[in-house]
């Protein structure tokens, strides 16, 4: 949006990562603490003086937290839109947070828009705009498999994500130990940190693979993690959208995932990867099966999946910007 000619300023808690990044790439950011119901009127207070001051056209907020104290500043200090995104993969609750302060609403993909228009915002209240993924060149080699002591002939399957029982870990855990039997040159590796990093390990030693299961931990190099891997696999229970499917599609993975949410939108089911449904992990089972014991096949799809991104604009970050500028400007005339 800067690039495009606007300014574009940021309310960040004091201290967070995305304050750090936004005031190293040259961005204006204003702090406020917003914690809990103690300090409300406060945090109200200090936006609204923000507002007031910077006489600002549009005011986006992305989670419950901050609409109920940046979206309520905003109305009492007349910015003319307020427009809440909703991230998430549920059904919302209330609508309170995306109707009753908000003007309007952007869903990250058409998934979450259905639901939102089924739990009864109006059509001309909703706009999908895609996540954009902002993807570095692949790396033509990694490090991976020399940091993990792989050889050339290890078939490697990686999921990258926090470490959540939603993401359905523990399944792909429960798959990959019947797969490992009859192939012993097959790992398993995890890039995220959780609170399910203990009882997935337990779980990897109970199953006798823990051996070839690898925990890295929080990575800031899934570029080089993604190209040291030969398939991606992430089977998860609820999904907005799925950034990581974009990115190891991108980085030309085929992908083993679930038929949930919005990851049908990403990862084209038969083409650019294989789409199960979650908790069966028989068809999990299979599916990586399928892909492990035909390298033909990774390649293909993973050429098919590194094609679709490459030429399907609406995952790119200049056309969020487009799509989110002509989403403002059309409701600003209303």
């Amino acid at each position: 949006m800067r690039e495009r000619g606007h300014l574009v300023e940021a309310i960040c808690q004091p201290g967070s990562g995305l304050q750090a990044k936004l005031t190293d790439e040259g961005f204006v950011v204003h702090t406020v603490r917003m914690d809990g119901a103690a300090g409300y009127l406060r945090s109200v207070c200090k936006i609204w003086r923000i507002l007031r001051r910077g006489g600002y056209d549009v005011l986006n907020t992305h989670s419950r937290r901050d609409t109920v104290i940046a979206a309520l500043a905003a109305r009492l200090a007349g910015t003319p839109l307020i427009v809440r995104t909703r991230h998430l993969a549920k059904p919302p609750g209330s609508l309170w947070s995306y109707t009753g302060l908000p003007h309007k609403v952007v869903a990250i993909s058409e998934y979450v828009a259905k639901q939102m228009r089924e739990r009864g915002v109006a059509k001309r209240d909703l706009q999908t705009v895609f996540t954009a993924v902002n993807l570095p060149p692949r790396p033509e080699s990694s490090t991976l498999r020399a940091e993990l002591g792989l050889d050339q002939f290890a078939i490697v399957v990686v999921c990258v994500g926090h470490l959540r029982q939603q993401k359905g870990q523990a399944l792909l855990i429960e798959a990959m130990a019947t797969l490992m039997r009859s192939h012993e040159h097959l790992h398993l590796v995890f890039a995220g940190e959780g609170s399910q990093l203990q009882p997935l390990t337990r779980l990897a030693d109970s199953l006798g693979i823990g051996n070839r299961t690898h925990f890295l931990g929080r990575r800031t190099d899934i570029p080089n993690v993604l190209a040291g891997a030969d398939i991606f696999s992430l089977p998860t229970q609820f999904e907005a959208l799925g950034t990581s499917f974009i990115e190891a599609s991108a980085y030309g993975l085929p992908i083993v995932g679930t038929d949930v949410g919005g990851v049908p939108e990403v990862v084209q089911h038969g083409v650019s990867g294989i789409l199960v449904p979650y908790g069966d992990v028989a068809s999990l089972e299979q599916a990586l099966g399928r892909l492990i014991q035909d390298s033909a096949l990774r390649s293909r799809m993973g050429a098919a999946g590194a094609r679709h991104i490459a030429t399907e604009p609406k995952f790119t970050v200049a056309a969020m910007a487009e799509a989110m500028e002509r989403a403002y400007l059309s409701w600003l005339k209303r």
